[in-house]
Protein backbone atom coordinates (compact mmCIF):
# COMPACT_ATOMS: atom_id res chain seq x y z
CA UNK A 1 0.00 0.00 0.00
CA UNK A 2 1.65 3.12 -0.80
CA UNK A 3 2.29 5.70 1.96
CA UNK A 4 3.92 9.09 3.39
CA UNK A 5 5.61 10.49 5.69
CA UNK A 6 3.98 12.45 8.95
CA UNK A 7 4.53 15.37 9.54
CA UNK A 8 3.38 16.39 5.97
CA UNK A 9 4.00 19.92 7.34
CA UNK A 10 7.39 20.05 9.10
CA UNK A 11 8.52 22.44 11.28
CA UNK A 12 6.65 25.35 13.37
CA UNK A 13 3.31 25.00 12.05
CA UNK A 14 1.27 25.15 15.32
CA UNK A 15 -2.94 25.12 15.21
CA UNK A 16 -3.90 23.87 11.52
CA UNK A 17 -7.17 25.18 9.83
CA UNK A 18 -7.91 23.51 6.62
CA UNK A 19 -11.10 23.45 3.82
CA UNK A 20 -11.92 22.31 0.64
CA UNK A 21 -12.95 23.83 -2.64
CA UNK A 22 -13.21 21.19 -5.54
CA UNK A 23 -10.13 19.41 -5.71
CA UNK A 24 -7.93 21.87 -4.14
CA UNK A 25 -7.37 22.20 -0.42
CA UNK A 26 -6.56 25.16 2.04
CA UNK A 27 -4.45 25.40 4.78
CA UNK A 28 -3.58 27.72 7.60
CA UNK A 29 -1.66 27.45 10.83
CA UNK A 30 -0.87 29.92 13.50
CA UNK A 31 2.14 32.47 13.02
CA UNK A 32 2.09 34.27 16.62
CA UNK A 33 4.34 37.28 15.88
CA UNK A 34 6.39 36.35 12.80
CA UNK A 35 5.17 38.42 10.06
CA UNK A 36 3.76 37.95 7.51
CA UNK A 37 0.72 36.82 9.46
CA UNK A 38 -1.04 33.48 8.89
CA UNK A 39 0.70 31.66 6.06
CA UNK A 40 -1.73 29.98 3.58
CA UNK A 41 -0.86 26.78 1.94
CA UNK A 42 -2.18 24.49 -1.08
CA UNK A 43 -2.36 20.89 -1.82
CA UNK A 44 -4.22 18.67 -4.07
CA UNK A 45 -3.59 15.53 -2.19
CA UNK A 46 -3.20 16.40 1.24
CA UNK A 47 0.08 15.84 1.94
CA UNK A 48 2.36 18.23 -0.37
CA UNK A 49 1.88 21.24 0.55
CA UNK A 50 2.80 24.45 -1.62
CA UNK A 51 3.00 28.36 -0.01
CA UNK A 52 0.33 30.40 -1.25
CA UNK A 53 1.09 33.51 0.61
CA UNK A 54 -0.29 35.28 3.78
CA UNK A 55 -3.34 36.52 5.17
CA UNK A 56 -1.76 39.72 6.71
CA UNK A 57 1.11 40.90 4.48
CA UNK A 58 0.41 44.47 5.46
CA UNK A 59 1.14 46.63 8.59
CA UNK A 60 -1.88 48.02 8.19
CA UNK A 61 -4.35 45.07 8.59
CA UNK A 62 -2.86 44.12 12.47
CA UNK A 63 0.13 45.85 14.53
CA UNK A 64 2.49 43.07 16.05
CA UNK A 65 4.36 45.58 18.19
CA UNK A 66 4.95 45.24 21.54
CA UNK A 67 4.06 41.63 21.79
CA UNK A 68 6.09 38.51 23.06
CA UNK A 69 7.09 36.57 20.21
CA UNK A 70 4.71 33.73 21.80
CA UNK A 71 1.78 36.10 21.67
CA UNK A 72 0.11 37.71 18.18
CA UNK A 73 -1.95 35.81 15.87
CA UNK A 74 -3.11 32.60 17.24
CA UNK A 75 -5.17 29.27 15.62
CA UNK A 76 -6.82 31.01 12.32
CA UNK A 77 -9.83 28.95 10.89
CA UNK A 78 -10.18 29.06 7.38
CA UNK A 79 -13.42 28.40 5.68
CA UNK A 80 -15.18 28.75 2.12
CA UNK A 81 -18.29 29.68 1.32
CA UNK A 82 -19.94 30.43 -2.00
CA UNK A 83 -16.66 31.89 -3.60
CA UNK A 84 -15.54 33.81 -0.22
CA UNK A 85 -12.67 32.41 1.73
CA UNK A 86 -13.15 33.12 5.38
CA UNK A 87 -10.57 33.40 7.81
CA UNK A 88 -11.18 34.03 11.42
CA UNK A 89 -8.26 34.56 13.90
CA UNK A 90 -7.72 35.72 17.82
CA UNK A 91 -4.62 38.24 18.40
CA UNK A 92 -3.51 37.30 21.97
CA UNK A 93 -1.59 39.84 24.27
CA UNK A 94 0.17 38.20 27.45
CA UNK A 95 -0.91 34.88 26.27
CA UNK A 96 -4.22 35.93 26.12
CA UNK A 97 -7.14 36.91 24.00
CA UNK A 98 -7.60 40.67 22.76
CA UNK A 99 -8.94 41.26 20.20
CA UNK A 100 -10.94 38.65 16.98
CA UNK A 101 -10.59 39.64 12.98
CA UNK A 102 -12.07 38.14 10.28
CA UNK A 103 -10.76 38.50 7.32
CA UNK A 104 -12.34 37.57 3.24
CA UNK A 105 -10.27 37.01 -0.05
CA UNK A 106 -12.23 35.71 -3.12
CA UNK A 107 -8.47 34.70 -4.21
CA UNK A 108 -6.88 32.61 -1.32
CA UNK A 109 -3.08 33.76 -2.43
CA UNK A 110 -4.48 37.20 -1.54
CA UNK A 111 -4.99 39.77 -1.41
CA UNK A 112 -7.01 39.60 1.98
CA UNK A 113 -9.07 42.15 3.17
CA UNK A 114 -8.25 44.55 5.90
CA UNK A 115 -9.74 42.81 9.34
CA UNK A 116 -13.27 43.24 10.99
CA UNK A 117 -13.03 43.45 14.52
CA UNK A 118 -15.58 40.81 15.45
CA UNK A 119 -17.43 41.67 19.27
CA UNK A 120 -15.99 38.46 20.73
CA UNK A 121 -13.78 37.27 23.60
CA UNK A 122 -11.71 34.00 24.01
CA UNK A 123 -9.75 32.48 21.74
CA UNK A 124 -9.82 29.95 18.51
CA UNK A 125 -12.27 31.37 16.80
CA UNK A 126 -14.45 29.24 13.90
CA UNK A 127 -16.60 29.35 11.11
CA UNK A 128 -19.88 26.71 10.81
CA UNK A 129 -21.75 27.11 7.10
CA UNK A 130 -25.12 25.49 7.47
CA UNK A 131 -27.28 24.05 5.07
CA UNK A 132 -29.36 26.67 5.28
CA UNK A 133 -26.49 29.12 4.87
CA UNK A 134 -26.51 30.28 7.95
CA UNK A 135 -23.31 31.04 9.48
CA UNK A 136 -22.77 30.18 12.68
CA UNK A 137 -19.53 31.90 14.76
CA UNK A 138 -17.59 29.69 17.71
CA UNK A 139 -14.83 30.02 19.68
CA UNK A 140 -13.71 29.21 23.61
CA UNK A 141 -13.65 31.84 26.80
CA UNK A 142 -13.41 31.56 30.69
CA UNK A 143 -16.35 29.66 32.08
CA UNK A 144 -18.81 32.27 33.97
CA UNK A 145 -18.68 29.51 37.10
CA UNK A 146 -15.44 27.91 36.71
CA UNK A 147 -16.26 25.77 40.21
CA UNK A 148 -19.43 24.38 38.59
CA UNK A 149 -18.44 23.76 34.60
CA UNK A 150 -14.58 23.44 34.52
CA UNK A 151 -12.61 26.62 33.70
CA UNK A 152 -13.45 26.97 29.55
CA UNK A 153 -16.65 27.22 27.42
CA UNK A 154 -17.51 26.88 24.21
CA UNK A 155 -19.75 29.56 22.59
CA UNK A 156 -21.69 30.10 19.57
CA UNK A 157 -23.18 33.42 18.01
CA UNK A 158 -24.44 33.85 14.53
CA UNK A 159 -22.25 35.55 11.85
CA UNK A 160 -24.40 37.99 9.79
CA UNK A 161 -22.81 37.84 6.52
CA UNK A 162 -23.89 41.01 4.85
CA UNK A 163 -22.91 43.38 7.70
CA UNK A 164 -19.85 40.44 8.62
CA UNK A 165 -20.94 41.54 12.48
CA UNK A 166 -22.49 38.88 14.82
CA UNK A 167 -25.80 39.16 15.71
CA UNK A 168 -28.48 37.58 17.63
CA UNK A 169 -27.93 35.83 21.21
CA UNK A 170 -24.94 33.83 22.84
CA UNK A 171 -25.25 30.00 22.93
CA UNK A 172 -23.08 28.16 25.48
CA UNK A 173 -22.58 24.99 23.76
CA UNK A 174 -20.21 22.83 26.00
CA UNK A 175 -17.56 22.86 28.66
CA UNK A 176 -15.48 19.76 27.38
CA UNK A 177 -15.40 16.07 28.57
CA UNK A 178 -12.98 16.42 31.08
CA UNK A 179 -14.16 19.26 33.38
CA UNK A 180 -10.97 20.09 35.14
CA UNK A 181 -8.99 20.85 32.26
CA UNK A 182 -9.22 24.17 29.74
CA UNK A 183 -11.34 23.32 26.34
CA UNK A 184 -10.51 24.92 23.18
CA UNK A 185 -10.58 24.69 19.56
CA UNK A 186 -13.73 24.34 18.65
CA UNK A 187 -14.76 23.17 15.27
CA UNK A 188 -17.99 22.49 14.03
CA UNK A 189 -19.55 19.45 11.30
CA UNK A 190 -22.37 18.14 10.32
CA UNK A 191 -23.19 14.91 9.50
CA UNK A 192 -26.41 12.64 8.61
CA UNK A 193 -28.20 15.65 10.18
CA UNK A 194 -26.43 15.65 13.63
CA UNK A 195 -24.14 18.36 14.67
CA UNK A 196 -20.25 17.27 15.89
CA UNK A 197 -18.38 19.43 18.05
CA UNK A 198 -14.82 18.97 18.33
CA UNK A 199 -12.59 20.57 20.78
CA UNK A 200 -9.43 19.62 22.05
CA UNK A 201 -8.49 19.52 26.15
CA UNK A 202 -6.03 19.00 28.08
CA UNK A 203 -3.09 21.88 27.26
CA UNK A 204 -0.96 21.96 24.59
CA UNK A 205 1.61 19.85 25.86
CA UNK A 206 1.54 15.77 26.69
CA UNK A 207 -1.62 15.58 27.91
CA UNK A 208 -3.38 17.65 24.70
CA UNK A 209 -6.52 15.56 23.33
CA UNK A 210 -9.60 15.54 20.68
CA UNK A 211 -12.52 15.34 22.43
CA UNK A 212 -16.38 15.75 21.08
CA UNK A 213 -19.59 16.64 21.90
CA UNK A 214 -23.17 16.41 19.89
CA UNK A 215 -26.59 17.59 19.19
CA UNK A 216 -29.92 18.16 16.94
CA UNK A 217 -29.51 21.36 16.75
CA UNK A 218 -26.39 23.48 15.56
CA UNK A 219 -27.32 25.40 19.01
CA UNK A 220 -27.42 22.83 21.10
CA UNK A 221 -27.56 21.15 23.80
CA UNK A 222 -24.43 19.04 23.64
CA UNK A 223 -23.41 16.54 25.12
CA UNK A 224 -20.65 14.79 25.88
CA UNK A 225 -19.13 12.35 23.25
CA UNK A 226 -18.51 9.51 26.00
CA UNK A 227 -15.88 8.35 23.67
CA UNK A 228 -13.70 11.29 24.38
CA UNK A 229 -11.19 11.50 24.07
CA UNK A 230 -11.41 10.45 20.33
CA UNK A 231 -7.64 10.90 19.67
CA UNK A 232 -4.39 11.53 21.86
CA UNK A 233 -1.01 10.42 22.61
CA UNK A 234 -1.35 11.45 26.08
CA UNK A 235 -1.07 7.60 27.43
CA UNK A 236 1.55 6.65 24.90
CA UNK A 237 5.17 5.70 26.46
CA UNK A 238 8.24 7.69 25.87
CA UNK A 239 9.28 5.82 23.21
CA UNK A 240 6.61 6.98 20.98
CA UNK A 241 7.94 9.39 18.28
CA UNK A 242 4.69 11.80 18.25
CA UNK A 243 3.66 13.64 21.71
CA UNK A 244 1.58 16.53 22.17
CA UNK A 245 -1.28 15.47 19.34
CA UNK A 246 -4.22 17.30 19.05
CA UNK A 247 -6.69 20.77 17.57
CA UNK A 248 -8.06 19.11 14.63
CA UNK A 249 -9.72 20.10 11.99
CA UNK A 250 -11.58 17.72 9.71
CA UNK A 251 -11.99 17.71 5.40
CA UNK A 252 -13.99 15.43 3.15
CA UNK A 253 -11.73 14.30 -0.11
CA UNK A 254 -13.16 14.70 -3.67
CA UNK A 255 -12.84 10.45 -3.11
CA UNK A 256 -15.40 10.44 -0.28
CA UNK A 257 -12.50 9.81 2.26
CA UNK A 258 -12.53 12.34 5.47
CA UNK A 259 -8.94 13.45 6.89
CA UNK A 260 -8.37 14.92 9.81
CA UNK A 261 -4.70 17.68 10.37
CA UNK A 262 -3.84 17.82 13.87
CA UNK A 263 -0.57 19.22 15.77
CA UNK A 264 1.86 17.46 17.27
CA UNK A 265 5.54 17.45 18.14
CA UNK A 266 8.77 14.68 17.42
CA UNK A 267 9.96 14.66 21.07
CA UNK A 268 13.57 12.94 21.64
CA UNK A 269 13.93 12.49 25.48
CA UNK A 270 11.56 14.46 26.76
CA UNK A 271 11.79 17.83 24.59
CA UNK A 272 11.39 18.82 21.62
CA UNK A 273 12.96 22.00 19.52
CA UNK A 274 11.06 21.91 15.71
CA UNK A 275 7.92 23.17 17.37
CA UNK A 276 4.37 21.88 16.58
CA UNK A 277 4.21 20.35 13.41
CA UNK A 278 1.17 19.43 10.99
CA UNK A 279 -0.01 15.57 11.11
CA UNK A 280 -2.38 13.86 8.76
CA UNK A 281 -4.93 11.20 9.75
CA UNK A 282 -7.48 9.49 8.29
CA UNK A 283 -11.12 9.57 9.88
CA UNK A 284 -14.05 7.01 9.44
CA UNK A 285 -17.46 8.52 10.16
CA UNK A 286 -19.95 6.26 12.25
CA UNK A 287 -22.84 6.41 13.63
CA UNK A 288 -21.31 7.42 17.07
CA UNK A 289 -19.17 10.01 14.92
CA UNK A 290 -16.07 10.49 13.91
CA UNK A 291 -13.34 7.51 14.39
CA UNK A 292 -9.81 8.97 14.23
CA UNK A 293 -7.24 6.28 13.02
CA UNK A 294 -9.39 3.54 12.96
CA UNK A 295 -7.07 1.13 12.52
CA UNK A 296 -4.18 1.56 14.66
CA UNK A 297 -5.93 5.01 17.02
CA UNK A 298 -2.90 7.13 17.01
CA UNK A 299 -0.77 9.53 14.94
CA UNK A 300 1.73 7.45 12.50
CA UNK A 301 4.93 8.51 11.01
CA UNK A 302 3.94 6.69 7.82
CA UNK A 303 0.64 6.30 7.15
CA UNK A 304 -1.63 5.14 3.97
CA UNK A 305 -2.08 7.98 1.05
CA UNK A 306 -5.58 9.56 0.67
CA UNK A 307 -7.39 7.74 -2.18
CA UNK A 308 -6.41 9.49 -5.46
CA UNK A 309 -2.90 10.55 -4.50
CA UNK A 310 0.04 9.58 -6.21
CA UNK A 311 2.37 7.43 -4.83
CA UNK A 312 5.07 10.11 -5.41
CA UNK A 313 3.23 12.73 -3.78
CA UNK A 314 6.12 14.63 -2.02
CA UNK A 315 9.72 14.36 -3.61
CA UNK A 316 12.29 13.56 -1.02
CA UNK A 317 13.81 16.59 0.88
CA UNK A 318 16.59 18.05 -0.41
CA UNK A 319 19.66 20.99 0.14
CA UNK A 320 17.65 24.63 -0.29
CA UNK A 321 19.92 27.13 -1.32
CA UNK A 322 18.83 30.94 -1.25
CA UNK A 323 21.11 33.37 -3.91
CA UNK A 324 18.54 36.06 -2.48
CA UNK A 325 18.44 37.19 -6.12
CA UNK A 326 14.35 37.85 -6.43
CA UNK A 327 12.79 40.92 -5.99
CA UNK A 328 11.85 40.33 -2.30
CA UNK A 329 12.20 37.26 0.42
CA UNK A 330 10.73 33.91 -0.57
CA UNK A 331 7.12 32.60 1.57
CA UNK A 332 9.80 30.38 3.41
CA UNK A 333 11.47 33.85 5.16
CA UNK A 334 9.76 35.69 8.14
CA UNK A 335 10.72 38.60 10.54
CA UNK A 336 9.04 39.76 13.80
CA UNK A 337 5.88 42.12 14.37
CA UNK A 338 6.90 43.88 10.82
CA UNK A 339 7.92 43.83 7.89
CA UNK A 340 12.27 44.73 7.30
CA UNK A 341 12.02 46.14 4.00
CA UNK A 342 13.95 49.32 5.37
CA UNK A 343 16.73 46.81 7.06
CA UNK A 344 17.37 44.37 5.11
CA UNK A 345 16.76 44.18 0.86
CA UNK A 346 17.21 41.42 -1.52
CA UNK A 347 18.29 41.96 -5.64
CA UNK A 348 19.68 44.90 -6.50
CA UNK A 349 23.13 45.54 -7.19
CA UNK A 350 25.00 42.52 -6.42
CA UNK A 351 22.24 40.51 -5.71
CA UNK A 352 22.25 38.79 -2.51
CA UNK A 353 20.77 39.80 0.75
CA UNK A 354 21.89 43.39 2.53
CA UNK A 355 21.17 43.75 6.14
CA UNK A 356 21.39 47.24 7.34
CA UNK A 357 22.57 46.90 11.50
CA UNK A 358 19.96 48.32 13.42
CA UNK A 359 20.18 48.57 17.29
CA UNK A 360 16.90 46.79 18.01
CA UNK A 361 17.90 43.64 19.87
CA UNK A 362 16.74 40.35 19.06
CA UNK A 363 15.39 40.26 22.65
CA UNK A 364 13.29 43.28 22.22
CA UNK A 365 9.57 43.70 21.52
CA UNK A 366 10.05 45.82 17.97
CA UNK A 367 10.98 44.94 14.58
CA UNK A 368 14.62 44.23 14.29
CA UNK A 369 17.22 43.69 11.31
CA UNK A 370 16.63 39.66 11.42
CA UNK A 371 15.02 37.30 8.92
CA UNK A 372 14.39 33.42 9.63
CA UNK A 373 12.86 30.36 8.18
CA UNK A 374 11.97 26.87 10.38
CA UNK A 375 14.07 24.58 11.00
CA UNK A 376 12.41 21.51 9.74
CA UNK A 377 14.92 18.13 10.30
CA UNK A 378 16.41 17.45 13.16
CA UNK A 379 19.09 16.54 11.84
CA UNK A 380 20.26 19.42 8.90
CA UNK A 381 23.02 22.00 8.36
CA UNK A 382 22.48 25.39 8.07
CA UNK A 383 25.33 27.60 6.37
CA UNK A 384 25.66 31.43 5.27
CA UNK A 385 28.26 33.11 3.37
CA UNK A 386 28.22 37.00 4.88
CA UNK A 387 30.65 39.51 4.58
CA UNK A 388 30.64 42.19 6.93
CA UNK A 389 33.40 44.88 8.37
CA UNK A 390 32.67 45.86 12.18
CA UNK A 391 34.60 48.53 13.90
CA UNK A 392 33.69 47.79 17.47
CA UNK A 393 32.54 44.81 19.67
CA UNK A 394 28.63 46.48 19.45
CA UNK A 395 28.36 45.64 15.69
CA UNK A 396 27.51 42.21 14.87
CA UNK A 397 26.06 40.35 11.96
CA UNK A 398 25.40 36.85 10.96
CA UNK A 399 23.76 33.83 11.39
CA UNK A 400 21.30 32.95 14.57
CA UNK A 401 19.32 29.72 16.18
CA UNK A 402 15.79 31.68 17.70
CA UNK A 403 13.73 29.85 20.06
CA UNK A 404 11.58 32.23 21.86
CA UNK A 405 13.61 33.55 25.04
CA UNK A 406 16.67 31.32 23.80
CA UNK A 407 18.74 32.06 21.34
CA UNK A 408 22.62 31.29 20.25
CA UNK A 409 24.62 34.07 17.74
CA UNK A 410 27.28 32.97 14.99
CA UNK A 411 28.29 36.61 14.25
CA UNK A 412 31.00 38.46 12.75
CA UNK A 413 32.01 41.39 14.74
CA UNK A 414 35.44 43.13 15.49
CA UNK A 415 37.91 43.45 19.39
CA UNK A 416 38.55 46.25 20.59
CA UNK A 417 41.11 46.86 18.49
CA UNK A 418 39.24 46.69 15.95
CA UNK A 419 40.80 43.29 14.51
CA UNK A 420 37.33 40.99 12.91
CA UNK A 421 36.13 38.12 14.92
CA UNK A 422 33.66 35.64 14.83
CA UNK A 423 31.95 34.84 18.01
CA UNK A 424 29.32 32.86 19.36
CA UNK A 425 27.11 33.41 21.90
CA UNK A 426 24.51 31.89 23.87
CA UNK A 427 21.32 34.12 25.44
CA UNK A 428 19.12 32.52 28.06
CA UNK A 429 16.61 34.61 28.64
CA UNK A 430 18.21 37.74 27.56
CA UNK A 431 21.58 36.80 29.52
CA UNK A 432 24.29 36.46 27.31
CA UNK A 433 27.27 33.71 27.58
CA UNK A 434 30.23 33.81 24.73
CA UNK A 435 31.28 30.15 24.07
CA UNK A 436 33.81 30.50 21.46
CA UNK A 437 35.72 33.47 19.13
CA UNK A 438 38.30 33.00 16.74
CA UNK A 439 39.99 35.52 14.86
CA UNK A 440 39.51 35.58 11.10
CA UNK A 441 41.72 37.17 8.38
CA UNK A 442 38.89 38.35 6.26
CA UNK A 443 35.82 40.59 6.61
CA UNK A 444 34.07 37.90 4.62
CA UNK A 445 33.38 34.06 5.78
CA UNK A 446 31.00 31.37 5.83
CA UNK A 447 29.06 30.72 9.16
CA UNK A 448 27.38 26.95 9.43
CA UNK A 449 25.62 25.63 12.18
CA UNK A 450 25.24 21.48 12.28
CA UNK A 451 22.04 20.11 14.17
CA UNK A 452 21.50 16.20 15.15
CA UNK A 453 20.07 14.60 18.38
CA UNK A 454 22.90 15.40 20.83
CA UNK A 455 22.64 19.43 20.41
CA UNK A 456 24.04 22.05 18.01
CA UNK A 457 27.46 22.95 16.80
CA UNK A 458 28.76 26.17 15.44
CA UNK A 459 31.50 26.15 12.53
CA UNK A 460 33.42 29.28 10.63
CA UNK A 461 34.84 28.45 7.67
CA UNK A 462 37.86 31.42 6.87
CA UNK A 463 40.52 29.19 4.70
CA UNK A 464 40.30 26.82 7.61
CA UNK A 465 37.49 24.91 9.16
CA UNK A 466 37.06 26.71 13.21
CA UNK A 467 34.32 24.96 15.50
CA UNK A 468 33.76 27.07 17.70
CA UNK A 469 31.30 25.37 20.26
CA UNK A 470 28.27 23.36 21.28
CA UNK A 471 24.87 24.28 22.46
CA UNK A 472 22.65 20.78 23.87
CA UNK A 473 19.55 20.52 21.89
CA UNK A 474 17.82 21.00 24.89
CA UNK A 475 18.39 24.58 25.44
CA UNK A 476 16.42 25.15 22.23
CA UNK A 477 13.38 23.47 23.17
CA UNK A 478 10.08 24.63 24.09
CA UNK A 479 10.01 22.40 27.56
CA UNK A 480 12.97 24.66 28.57
CA UNK A 481 12.73 27.95 26.56
CA UNK A 482 8.47 28.21 26.75
CA UNK A 483 6.22 29.31 24.51
CA UNK A 484 4.48 27.76 21.66
CA UNK A 485 6.95 28.39 18.56
CA UNK A 486 9.51 26.06 17.53
CA UNK A 487 13.43 26.82 16.52
CA UNK A 488 13.97 29.32 13.26
CA UNK A 489 17.22 29.79 11.59
CA UNK A 490 17.81 33.52 10.64
CA UNK A 491 20.33 35.86 9.63
CA UNK A 492 20.48 39.41 11.64
CA UNK A 493 22.75 42.46 12.57
CA UNK A 494 22.34 44.49 15.13
CA UNK A 495 24.45 47.82 16.24
CA UNK A 496 24.11 51.75 16.07
CA UNK A 497 22.12 53.86 13.99
CA UNK A 498 24.99 53.98 11.85
CA UNK A 499 26.47 50.54 12.22
CA UNK A 500 26.44 50.03 8.49
CA UNK A 501 25.49 46.84 6.28
CA UNK A 502 26.24 43.00 6.28
CA UNK A 503 26.27 41.38 2.77
CA UNK A 504 24.66 37.50 2.68
CA UNK A 505 25.66 35.88 -0.49
CA UNK A 506 23.98 32.62 -0.26
CA UNK A 507 21.85 30.70 2.78
CA UNK A 508 21.46 26.68 2.36
CA UNK A 509 19.43 24.99 4.33
CA UNK A 510 20.20 21.07 3.68
CA UNK A 511 18.81 18.46 5.66
CA UNK A 512 21.37 15.21 6.88
CA UNK A 513 21.13 11.60 7.22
Amino acid sequence: MPTFSNPVLAGSHPDPSICRVGKDFYLVTSSFAYYPGIPVLHSRDLVGWQPLGHVVDRPSQVSLTGLDVSDGLWAATIRHHEGTFYVVVALAKGRQGSTTYLFTASDPAGPWSDPVVLEAEGIDPSLFFDDDGRCWFTACRDAAEPEVTGPGELWMRELDLGRLALTGPTHALWYGAMRGAWVEAPHLYKRDGVYHLIGAEGGTGRHHAVTAARADAVTGPYSTDPRSPLLTHRHRGAAEPIHHVGHADLVDTPAGETWAVALGVRQLDGTHTLGREVFLVPVEWTADGPVFAPDTGRVRLSERLPAGAGAGAVAPAGPVRDDFGGPALGPEWSSLRGPVGHLVSTGPGEGGLTIRLSPEPLTGTGTPAFVARRQQHLRMRARARVRFTATAPTQEAGLVVFQHAHHATLALTADAAGTPHVVLTAREAGSPTRLGAVAVTSDEVVLVVDSDESGYTFHVEDGTWTTLGSIERPFFSTERAGGFVGVNLGLYGIGGADAGEAHVHWFEYAPAR
